[in-house]
C-alpha cells in the first residue's frame, strides 16, 4: 500500500498546489491513499467547508488538523457529519468531531501535543486506549501528531514504534530530515513541511511576522503570496504486518 501524507496546507497558495500537484501524484506515484493536514487552509487558519470540499475534490481522501480546527467555526457542524476530517484525539471527549477514522482498511489517527502547546489530554495514553479497543486488524496505523516540541514526537514515534505504521509530525511547517523507519517496524519524521508560499515565514507574510517581531504589537498575520512549496511523504505499507516498508521525502514546487 503506498500512501502520501502531505504537511499543514497554508491558504489560497497550499490549496492551489495541492490542486495542481496531487492528481499527478495520484497517477506517477501509484498512490492508494493521500492524507493531508488542511488546519490553515482557510486564510492561513482553520477549515471551512468549502476549503475542506476543495482540498477533498483535488485528491485527498482525509484531512487531519490540530489546534487551530476550531478558529473557522462554519466548520464545527460538520465535524460530526461524513466529511473526512478529525480533529485531535486527545482533547476532551465532549468536544465536537472524532479524532480517528476508518478509510477503507486504512486507521487514520490525529493526535496534538502538549509541550508549547496548551493543555489537552496525554496524547501517549490517548493512543494506548484506542488500539486497545480496536475490534479489528488495519491494514495501516497512520498517526498525524500535531505538536510543537521535536522531542515530543520523537518521544511518541519511539513509544509507538511497531504498534502502529507510521507516526508524522505536522504543525511546525518546517520539513525535516529525518525520515525513517524505526527498529520495530514504524516509519517515522519528525515534522513533514507545509504547502504554502515559499517566499514567506511558515506561510505568512515575511514583512507581517519581521514586524511583529520587532514591535512585539500583535496583528493579524496575512497568508504570503506567490510559488508554493509542497512538502510531503510516501509511506509504503505491507499490508499483511501493517508495518513500514519505506518512507521518503517528496518535495515539489508549485507556480
Amino acid at each position: 500500500m503506498r500512501i502520501l501524507a502531505i504537511g499543514d496546507i497554508v491558504g489560497r497558495p497550499g490549496r492551489r498546489a495541492v490542486g495542481s500537484l496531487v492528481p499527478g501524484l495520484r497517477r506517477d506515484l501509484a498512490l492508494d491513499m493521500v492524507i493531508a493536514n488542511g488546519e490553515n487552509a482557510a486564510g492561513g487558519k482553520g477549515l471551512t467547508p468549502e476549503t475542506a470540499d476543495e482540498l477533498l475534490q483535488s485528491g485527498v481522501d482525509v484531512l487531519t488538523s490540530g489546534n487551530h480546527i476550531w478558529a473557522q467555526r462554519d466548520i464545527i457542524p460538520y465535524l460530526d457529519g461524513a466529511l473526512p476530517i478529525l480533529r485531535p484525539l486527545n482533547y476532551p471527549p465532549s468536544v465536537p468531531g472524532r479524532g480517528y477514522l476508518w478509510w477503507r482498511r486504512v486507521l487514520v489517527v490525529n493526535l496534538i501535543g502538549r509541550t508549547f502547546m496548551g493543555h489537552a489530554d496525554c496524547p501517549f495514553r490517548a493512543m494506548d486506549q484506542l488500539l486497545a479497543c480496536l475490534e479489528e486488524k488495519p491494514a495501516a496505523i497512520i498517526v498525524d501528531f500535531h505538536a510543537e516540541a521535536t522531542s515530543e514526537k520523537n518521544a511518541l514515534g519511539r513509544y509507538l514504534d511497531g504498534r502502529v505504521s507510521a507516526v508524522l509530525g505536522t504543525h511546525t511547517h518546517v520539513g525535516t530530515a529525518d525520515a525513517r523507519i524505526l527498529p520495530r517496524g514504524t516509519a517515522f519524521i519528525t515534522d513533514i513541511g507545509m504547502v504554502g508560499p515559499t517566499d514567506s515565514v511558515i506561510g505568512d507574510s515575511t514583512e507581517e511576522v519581521i514586524r511583529r517581531f520587532l514591535t512585539q504589537l500583535p496583528h493579524r498575520l496575512s497568508v504570503g503570496k506567490g510559488p508554493a512549496i509542497f512538502n510531503s511523504v510516501l509511506l509504503e505499507i505491507d499490508e499483511s504486518t501493517a508495518r513500514a516498508v519505506s518512507v521518503v521525502r517528496v518535495d515539489r514546487q508549485a507556480e
